[in-house]
């Protein structure tokens, strides 16, 4: 039973009706372009057949009444006095309404089912997608016009003020602005975006390592502040206005571990820009190469990578489908993105199976994947 007709029908067991509206909104995996979203930079990603589903009806009386089916859990809060309590996934919920309302839109509460198939923690941006189909309803049964960039604004908000986590925009934007059958390259400053068609007969594989990042909060906010004192040498606002000409040209001023840092955000956007050329030009060798030189980056130069990670990068670049292979998300764990001969996707995921299993003695998820549409009403609304 598809994820739809589970919210579908648990409303409907729930509330004794058919849901007036039904919102989706997906996960996403990166391409390329790794820690250059905080930086102002250049991303590459591309939002994933795999989504947070919400089936809802507005209510009367600015109460939101929730029932989550993956947790088997219920949340309720009303939108007129609510505080921040935990870090549970209605605080994403909570964080939107909180971000609409200081932004001056008058909410109409509602009542819901949710649920969703992106796993959980493993950098495959669950929170995200849960943060769009929230937005997503709140402005189908309050009349607000879908405005992608604002809603993904909202988003960031939601994770950097309401719920202290110092992230950047480029998993919200994807979520909310995702085009089938593309990715997009989204500037991370401007949020400008262009989508650019996957190279014809590949397909974009996730390889979950099944580890977890655990606890790297204080290891993510350490890169954030290393890139800003390598932004203030250069005298600039962020390192995406540093060239790769203008960083060779004073990289030995640096000490050893911010030049690491600084080079591989400055490089990873010059790859980023490349792969948009490449991507354009239907090259998907070329496109391959810049992904393994960008998981180069995130082992050797922003230590982001695991062991785990490195082992399943190399058993994708043993198969001779795969034209390139890197880690994706935040690192220390979870997932591996791998650009592959499509008519040869199942026979590699076979081959991952086998090979990291044996490598590593656990046991992957693989998952061949479409690239989908971003956040969007799919009944009613």
């Amino acid at each position: 039973m598809s994820v739809e007709q589970q919210v579908v029908d648990a409303f409907r067991a729930r509330y004794g009706s058919a849901p007036a509206v039904v919102v989706r909104a997906p996960g996403r995996v990166n391409l390329i372009g790794e820690h250059t979203d905080y930086n102002d930079g250049f991303v590459m990603p591309l939002a994933i057949d795999r989504a947070t589903w919400i089936a809802l009806r507005p209510r009367d009386d600015r109460r939101v009444m929730l029932k989550f089916l993956d947790f088997e859990a219920q949340a309720a809060f009303d939108l007129d006095d609510f505080q921040r309590e935990g870090k549970q996934p209605v605080e994403y919920i909570k964080g939107m309404a909180w971000a609409m309302q200081q932004a001056g839109h008058t909410l109409t509460g509602w009542e819901g089912v949710i649920a969703g198939d992106v796993p959980i923690g493993a950098g495959l941006s669950s929170s995200a997608a849960l943060e769009m189909a929230a937005g997503r309803a709140f402005a189908a049964v309050s009349g607000i016009a879908w405005d992608a960039p604002q809603m993904a604004r909202w988003g960031q908000r939601t994770e950097n003020d309401w719920l202290g986590l110092n992230t950047g925009i480029m998993d919200q934007m994807i979520s909310a602005a995702g085009q089938a059958g593309h990715a997009l390259l989204i500037d991370c400053r401007s949020l400008d975006f262009e989508a650019l068609p996957l190279p014809p007969e590949t397909a974009v594989v996730i390889l979950d390592t099944s580890t977890r990042r655990g606890l790297v909060d204080s290891a993510y906010n350490e890169r954030r502040q290393q890139c800003e004192t390598a932004a203030r040498f250069f005298a600039v606002a962020a390192l995406r206005d540093v060239s790769v000409a203008a960083f060779e040209a004073q990289a030995d001023q640096l000490d050893e571990l911010t030049r690491r840092r600084a080079r591989h955000v400055i490089y990873e956007n010059d790859r980023t820009q490349r792969a948009r050329i490449a991507m354009l030009a239907s090259d998907a060798e070329t496109l391959g190469q810049l992904m393994n030189a960008s998981h180069r980056s995130l082992r050797d130069d922003f230590d982001v990578s695991s062991d785990a990670l490195n082992t399943i990068v190399e058993c994708a670049l043993d198969h001779d489908a795969c034209y390139g292979a890197r880690m994706t998300g935040a690192g220390f764990g979870g997932c591996a993105v791998a650009l592959v001969e499509r008519a040869r996707a199942a026979d590699f995921a076979e081959h991952i199976h086998a090979a990291y299993a044996q490598a590593s003695s656990l046991t992957p998820a693989v998952y061949i994947c479409e690239a989908a549409a971003g956040a969007e009403v799919v009944a009613g609304g």
